[in-house]
C-alpha cells in the first residue's frame, strides 16, 4: 500500500486557503519527513535497518532516484548512513551534537562572531549547569568525572607538553558531563554546541602555540580546577559549584586570550 505523506494530522488549512504562495515540497522532501518522524519518535531507532529501497519504492509509490534524494538528505542530517552494494542499505544512526554546531558555526561565521561573543555566552549557561548538577548527582556521575580527571595528567607527549587531540578532547569530555548529567536536556544541548564550537579552536590553539613547557602550567591549574568542581558537587554545593564553575570558564577565557586574542578571531570551523 503506498503511503500517503501528503494527509494533514492537525487539520489546519493549508496555504492555498489563506492566500499564501509557497513552494510545494519536493517528494523526496516529503519522504524525509516521513522517516525522520519515525526516528525522533523513537519508531525507529539507532542501528535499525530501514526497509530495502525496492520495499520503500513500492511503499512510497515512487522512483530509485526519488528515494535517493529522500536518503541524502537524512544523511546530511546524520540521521542515517547509507553502504552502496549488494549488502548495502540504509540504517539508522544517533544524531550527533556535532551536527547542531556546525549549522550554527555558519550562522555565527557568516555574522563575523568572535571566539569571545561564544565564550560569553557559554560562561553565563553552563555554570549553570554545573550548579543543577550539584543537585541531581549520582556515584556514577562522580566516578565519571573523576575518571576523566585522573586520566588528563597522563595527555602529554614525549616533551611534556600537552598532547592536543588527546587533552582536548579528555577536558571536552569533562566540560560535556557536567552538561550532559545536569537534568535538564534543552540546556545541556544549547550548552554542548557552544562547547563543540569552542572545542574545536582550542585544539588548534593548543597544537599552534603550546611549545614550551612553561605554557604546561595553566593545564595543571585545569586539573585542580576540575578536582575543585568535583569536591563541589560531591557535597550537593549548588551554588559554588555554579560559582566556580563560572570563575573557572573565565579563567580559560583569559589563558587562550593570551596566547590568541578571541575578540579578533571569528568562529571558524571550516578553515
Amino acid at each position: 500500500m503506498t503511503t500517503n505523506l501528503l494527509r494533514t494530522a492537525d487539520g489546519r488549512r493549508s496555504a492555498d486557503h489563506i492566500g499564501v504562495s509557497v513552494r510545494a515540497p519536493k517528494t523526496a522532501e516529503l519522504i524525509s519527513s516521513y522517516l525522520r518522524r519515525q526516528i525522533v519518535r523513537g519508531e525507529l531507532k539507532p542501528q535499525d535497518a530501514l526497509p530495502a529501497e525496492a520495499e520503500l519504492m513500492s511503499q512510497f509509490g515512487v522512483s530509485r532516484p526519488t528515494l535517493r534524494e529522500a536518503f541524502r538528505i537524512l544523511e546530511t542530517e546524520n540521521l542515517i548512513t547509507v553502504r552502496r552494494g549488494a549488502r548495502g542499505g540504509a540504517q539508522v544512526t544517533a544524531p550527533d551534537v556535532s551536527v547542531a554546531a556546525r549549522y550554527v558555526g555558519v550562522l555565527l561565521q557568516i555574522q563575523g562572531t568572535t571566539l569571545e561573543d561564544v565564550s560569553v555566552a557559554r560562561m553565563i549557561t553552563e555554570p549553570a549547569c554545573a550548579g543543577l548538577l550539584a543537585r541531581v548527582r549520582t556515584e556514577d556521575d562522580l566516578a565519571d568525572l573523576r575518571a576523566v580527571v585522573t586520566e588528563l595528567p597522563t595527555a602529554t607527549g614525549s616533551a611534556g607538553l600537552p598532547d592536543s587531540p588527546r587533552w582536548t578532547r579528555l577536558s571536552y569530555r569533562f566540560h560535556e558531563l557536567v552538561v550532559e548529567r545536569c537534568g535538564n536536556k534543552t540546556l545541556a544541548i544549547q550548552v554542548t554546541v557552544l562547547q563543540d564550537i569552542v572545542a574545536t579552536h582550542m585544539e588548534a590553539t593548543i597544537s599552534r602555540e603550546v611549545t614550551e613547557p612553561a605554557t604546561w602550567a595553566p593545564f595543571r591549574r585545569q586539573v585542580r580546577s576540575f578536582m575543585k568542581l568535583i569536591e563541589l558537587i560531591e557535597a550537593r554545593d549548588s551554588e559554588g559549584a555554579e560559582r566556580h564553575w563560572r570563575a573557572h570558564l573565565e579563567a580559560a577565557a583569559k589563558s587562550m586570550n593570551r596566547l590568541v586574542p578571541m575578540d579578533r578571531q571569528v568562529v571558524d570551523l571550516f578553515s
